[in-house]
């Protein structure tokens, strides 16, 4: 978990430096609220899930996805730290909802694509990815696999399953696109 939150706290920082860098054009009020807010989607966005199929998605990290988007519509409406204004309340002035479910979905949806191309791929990311290398586990709480969150993701299902249709890449396109839209 310790590794998970690294990597999601240095790519909240660089989508912070890189609002920075475009501060000017995304608090400029005389750019309507839509053209920043697509200008945010195409140009801080990808800066901050670069690298998200890698992934372990746990409560903690939404809440934290949910905190940086706040960040960056507070700082686009000019709404200081002193003002006190509650999430709702910034997210109507935006005329926007929460679309953590839409980036978590999105995130999902990469990771299945990503365990697609390594299952289909040589021995050594196979073994890593099911988790059967050989050896004594580290003490402590075991990791959570990337097979266990998409197969619970995914609905039901063994993972024996999952493995089996990753093979097929016609049927595990097909599976993550009716998994992306139920969740949509």
């Amino acid at each position: 978990m310790a590794k998970q939150t690294e990597k999601y706290q240095q790519r909240t920082a660089q989508a912070k430096i890189n609002f920075q860098k475009m501060k000017t054009i995304l608090t400029n009020k005389h750019i309507s609220i839509e053209t920043r807010k697509r200008a945010l989607q195409c140009y801080i966005e990808p800066v901050l899930m670069y690298g998200c199929g890698a992934w372990t998605i746990s409560k903690q990290i939404q809440n934290k996805l949910e905190a940086t988007e706040m960040w960056f519509l507070r700082r686009m409406l000019r709404i200081p730290w002193t003002a006190k204004k509650t999430n709702e309340r910034v997210l109507n002035e935006a005329n926007k909802r929460r679309s953590m479910v839409r980036t978590i979905i999105i995130i999902r949806k990469r990771q299945a694509t990503f365990l697609g191309h390594v299952m289909r791929r040589g021995k050594l990311e196979h073994l890593v990815t099911t988790g059967k290398f050989e050896g004594k586990r580290s003490r402590g709480r075991q990791r959570e696999k990337i097979m266990d969150r998409l197969a619970t993701w995914l609905g039901p299902g063994k993972v024996s399953d999952i493995l089996a249709a990753v093979k097929d890449r016609d049927l595990w396109r097909d599976i993550i696109v009716n998994a992306y839209k139920q969740g949509t």
